[in-house]
């Protein structure tokens, strides 16, 4: 019963407490504003590439690269919508399919989405990729138009699946007669083509567009324009302001972050009873988002890479808190026979590593060994108890927090 009264005290406070937050949404990533500061000629130039659409001209492939947070989804979103208004006033027969290849996750899923947005039926699951891979041929040579599919976080998909789905679909128009298809790729890893067969990069990559980090002023710009429709008058100080953009920028340019710390230093302002968005908000905020980042990160580690963390967890436990690549390797090897996974090789395990350091879960730094050269030194970047929290909510990797594996006694000389 008190839990009760407890909980209804607190829904009337919050009815009560002075709003600071008029439209939460302005400040989710999905929102795409009436203008995108700083992106003109981005804008611009994939404007061009795609306004060959209006002649009924099937456009460039167009592969686009950046960091999280620098506005490629929103650029992409931002032009495709308008061409799609104009299209229309044209009549020129035209369509657009946005996936997701993080939430799709299998070729089955983004082509189900791609068939959807032709109003092709496909089952959750139990058909052959191929069988759908042919049914999305068939509607849209019935449809007789132009479709731009839209591959957001591409990398994610072809990193866990490999590059078929994209040999075939810029392949595809080889079989279309009525119809064609033009393909965006969106990418976090500037890396990415390293992982495509030369076939499918020569199609695919038929125009590039790289978009860098925002800087601070960039940054502030940005925010500046999305507070007037976020907050009420006057909610939000100068200084927080400066501040959300000072740190968003130190971090990598990261627009999405930025408007992460906004939307979290506005809640926890609101919950205080605070007349207005302060530094310490700000700073609370920026706490709370890395924490809920480092989680979200672990969690959606591929199975490899998990298992490449829990062995520099291990190797931690076991008070080596910097080790080199051949101890890990070999945890690894232990970890991989222990889950029924079949070991990669070192050096791909070298560059899941890599991967591991960038994203910011372990911290990799060369040292000098004097005569004996230089080598690497790997440590965990994270706190063992957040790693533990996570393994131990993961029910396929929960048994290997506890594990004690045998080849530990072979590297005690190279504790630190």
């Amino acid at each position: 019963m008190q839990n009760i009264s407890t909980l209804d005290e607190l829904f009337e406070r919050a009815i009560k407490t002075t709003r600071i937050i008029k439209n939460k949404n302005v400040l989710r990533h999905d929102y795409i504003p009436e203008k995108l500061p700083h992106r003109e000629e981005q804008i611009h130039y994939f404007g061009e590439i795609v306004a060959s659409v209006l002649k009924k001209d099937r456009c460039s492939n167009v592969f686009i690269y950046g960091k999280t947070g620098t506005g490629k989804t929103a650029v992409v979103k931002y032009v495709l919508t308008k061409l799609f208004d104009k299209a229309q006033s044209f009549g020129v027969p035209f369509k657009i399919c946005y996936v997701n290849c993080r939430l799709a996750g299998t070729e089955y899923r983004v082509l189900a989405s791609v068939c959807n947005a032709l109003n092709v039926k496909v089952p959750f699951t139990g058909l052959a990729v191929g069988e759908i891979f042919d049914r999305f041929k068939v509607a849209l040579d019935l449809h007789a138009s132009l479709l731009i599919v839209v591959l957001d976080e591409i990398d994610e998909l072809v990193k866990a699946r490999g590059d078929m789905l994209l040999y075939e679909l810029t392949r595809m128009n080889e079989s279309l007669s009525w119809s064609k298809v033009s393909l965006v790729g969106i990418s976090n890893d500037l890396r990415f083509k390293e992982l495509l067969d030369p076939r499918v990069l020569s199609s695919l990559s038929e125009e590039e567009i790289v978009f860098r980090p925002y800087n601070a002023a960039e940054l502030y710009d940005i925010l500046f324009e999305r507070c007037g429709l976020a907050f009420f008058e006057p909610a939000l100080s100068q200084g927080a302001l400066n501040l959300c953009a000072a740190l968003a920028a130190a971090e990598h340019g990261d627009a999405r972050r930025a408007l992460d710390m906004l939307r979290v230093a506005g809640e926890l302002a609101e919950r205080e009873a605070a007349v207005k968005i302060t530094d310490e908000h700000i700073r609370n905020a920026e706490r709370r988002i890395e924490h809920d980042r480092v989680i979200d990160a672990m969690k959606n580690l591929t199975p490899h890479s998990k298992l490449v963390l829990a062995s520099v967890y291990l190797l931690n436990k076991e008070n080596i808190n910097s080790a080199i690549t051949g101890d890990i390797y070999e945890v690894y090897q232990e970890l991989c026979e222990l889950t029924a996974y079949t070991a990669l090789t070192q050096r791909r395990v070298s560059g899941l590593i890599s991967e591991l350091d960038i994203i910011g879960l372990l911290n990799s730094r060369v040292v000098s060994m004097g005569r004996y050269g230089r080598t690497k030194k790997i440590r965990l970047s994270v706190s063992r108890g957040l790693v533990s929290k996570v393994f131990s909510e993961d029910e396929a990797f929960r048994c290997l927090i506890e594990y004690s594996p045998r080849c530990l006694t072979n590297v005690g000389g190279h504790k630190a």
